[in-house]
């Protein structure tokens, strides 16, 4: 069953562009590579805020999944960590309306 998430980002002031280059290398690849697909993301430059939308569709649940990604070495290994850009975070799981 796929399942969807949007998450929003509050990032640093001045940090927007540095966290894009960062997110665009290194995190949506590696997101990828561990069965995540990336549906979209948008920057809101006024108020300095990342969103986007990713998906997961099994094995295994989305936050199985999720915290698989982020015990993987190669998560461990994004030196320096990019969630250094962010002053905060907010995750929800949505599901489509017609």
């Amino acid at each position: 069953m796929r399942t969807v998430q949007l998450r929003r980002y509050r990032v640093a002031a001045g940090r927007l562009e540095a966290w894009l280059d960062e997110w665009s290398a290194k995190v949506r690849p590696l997101r990828e590579a561990h069965g995540f697909q990336v549906l979209g993301a948008w920057a809101v430059e006024e108020t300095d805020e990342f969103v986007w939308v990713i998906a997961h569709d099994g094995p295994g649940t989305f936050e199985e999944a999720d915290a698989a990604y982020h015990a993987s070495p190669e998560r461990a290994a994004l030196q320096p960590d990019p969630a250094r850009h962010l002053v905060e975070t907010r995750t929800d799981l949505v599901r489509a309306v017609t």
